[in-house]
């Protein structure tokens, strides 16, 4: 099955929720949610007991988080079994993270933020350290670029506007419906950070149209 093929697509997934306040955001950044939510994300449904065995914690602990993760929308019962062997699957394709402008609420984003980012970085770590065991076909497949570009700030957001267009379908549909996957195929982590590494002029154009009166924090 090609990236192209537009197959309709299984019973689409809720819109992402938007997690912004500061206690939301705090109850997630957890080590065993983060751990489970990726591995719903990767293998669907999943009940306590067999959590454990893909995380290395007990089963009971598997249940409360993944109570905890349904508290707040993440998760939800899939339907069948009961206690741990209840199981349990994403409700949407992931969640976005938006945090309100009170101080807690941001220090709360960055720290979950962190958190997710460290277990991404620590996959491409394992890639790094491993990928002498892959066959050279999909050692050439895999991409390590960097590109630094001069953009303003709304051709910025048109970057990533144009990039989420052309990756979510692909993401949802086979995410929603595991028989889109095609055989042969494996979970590939790809990593979009764009993000600036100079800070504007002061007096620069905002993307309102308003002068940034701000310097340069300090």
């Amino acid at each position: 099955m090609s990236p192209d093929d537009q197959d309709p697509p299984g019973e689409p997934f809720a819109e992402p929720p938007t997690l912004s306040d500061a206690r939301r955001l705090r109850a997630l950044t957890h080590p065993v949610r983060i751990a489970l939510i990726g591995k719903l994300v990767l293998h669907g449904p999943l009940t306590a007991a067999e959590a454990s065995e893909l995380i290395d914690e007990p089963p009971s602990t598997c249940s409360f988080h993944f109570r905890q993760l349904a508290k707040y929308g993440v998760v939800e019962e899939a339907g069948g079994g009961k206690g741990r062997a209840k199981p349990w699957r994403m409700t949407t394709t992931g969640f976005s993270v938006t945090a309100r402008e009170d101080p807690a609420s941001q220090l709360a984003e960055d720290a979950l933020i962190r958190m997710v980012r460290e277990r991404q970085f620590e996959r491409y770590r394992t890639w790094l350290q491993t990928r002498a065991s892959y066959p050279p076909r999909w050692r050439d497949a895999g991409d390590d670029s960097e590109y630094v570009f001069h953009l303003t700030v709304e051709e910025l957001e048109q970057l990533s506007s144009d990039l989420t267009a052309i990756l979510m379908p692909l993401f949802q549909k086979r995410m929603a419906d595991p028989s889109k996957r095609p055989h042969g195929s494996v979970p590939v982590q790809l990593l979009l950070l764009s993000h600036p590494i100079a800070y504007p002029e002061a007096g620069a154009v905002e993307a309102d149209g308003e002068d940034e009166d701000e310097g340069t924090p300090g």
